[in-house]
């Protein structure tokens, strides 16, 4: 069971919707195959793929072939992602702290309009908008401005 395997398996999203089926419980081939407009057949290869990622587990219960979630692949590819998540939640209460630092600088931050000022005045040939100007731009590029 690798991660590769694991997303491979969730990229499709009839896969997806079978694992979501089987998160609230332990179900049937048939049942599973119900609301999908495909044969037996092409679930079962659906089912082939999740259970080659580890995704599920299918058993044999005398003719019935019930498959359930399996909840350890599941907690693989969450420890994956959770180092990503400290590093957003990280950057994200940096961006949180310097929105409030500018707010503050800004006067307390009632007043949006002095964050745009803020920025206005490090760019002094900028419109409204904090855009450059057109004469900005021929300047920029070399070219002569009308005067």
């Amino acid at each position: 069971m690798t991660l590769d395997a694991t997303f491979s398996a969730l990229a499709d999203p009839t896969r997806r919707a079978i694992l979501a089926r089987l998160a609230l419980g332990e179900t049937s081939v048939m049942e599973l195959a119900e609301p999908f407009a495909m044969s037996l057949p092409a679930v079962s290869k659906h089912l082939k793929v999740l259970e080659r990622a580890g995704l599920i587990v299918r058993g044999r219960e005398a003719q019935w072939r019930p498959c359930r979630i399996a909840p350890a692949a599941l907690k693989h590819i969450d420890d994956w992602l959770q180092q990503y998540r400290r590093f957003f939640d990280e950057s994200l209460d940096r961006l949180d702290a310097y929105v409030k630092k500018l707010k503050a600088d800004a006067g307390g931050g009632a007043d949006n309009s002095a964050v745009a000022k803020h920025s206005r005045a490090k760019h002094p040939r900028a419109d409204r908008r904090g855009r450059k100007t057109a004469k900005a731009k021929d300047r920029q590029h070399g070219r002569r401005t009308k005067k």
